[in-house]
């Protein structure tokens, strides 16, 4: 749906008046087009091959990984290629590596880039 212009437009405004006051949003053109002027904007990137890990992991057993691999694969060349608000890391955004990490180093990193960012800007 984000493909399509008016729709996007619509939902882009609705966003915006929804992100108010210090709030953690996740998406894939949140730092680049939704919240261009956010203090601490972050960028979450891991291997293919531990992406797709990842999510065969959270959709369950007997999920082929492959499968899963090749449609993220699809989807990132999609959202990267459309022509309304494609996927693309924000010029300010902190790129976090996530491959080799555990989710609790993944959330201690965020949660120490966020409050040197958030206190750089106060």
């Amino acid at each position: 749906m984000a493909a399509i212009a008016a729709v996007r437009a619509v939902l882009l405004e609705q966003q915006r008046q929804l992100i108010t006051g210090p709030i953690v949003v996740e998406g894939r053109d949140i730092g680049s087009v939704v919240c261009p002027d956010a203090p601490a904007k972050l960028y979450l990137t891991a291997s293919a091959e531990v992406r797709a890990a990842r999510r065969a992991k959270e959709l369950g057993p007997g999920v082929d990984v492959e499968v899963v691999a090749a449609d993220l694969q699809r989807r990132d060349q999609l959202d990267s290629t459309r022509a309304v608000s494609p996927l693309a890391r924000a010029v300010d955004a902190v790129e976090v590596d996530t491959t080799d990490l555990s989710i609790e180093e993944v959330v201690d990193r965020l949660v120490d880039i966020v409050l040197n960012r958030t206190a750089a800007g106060a």
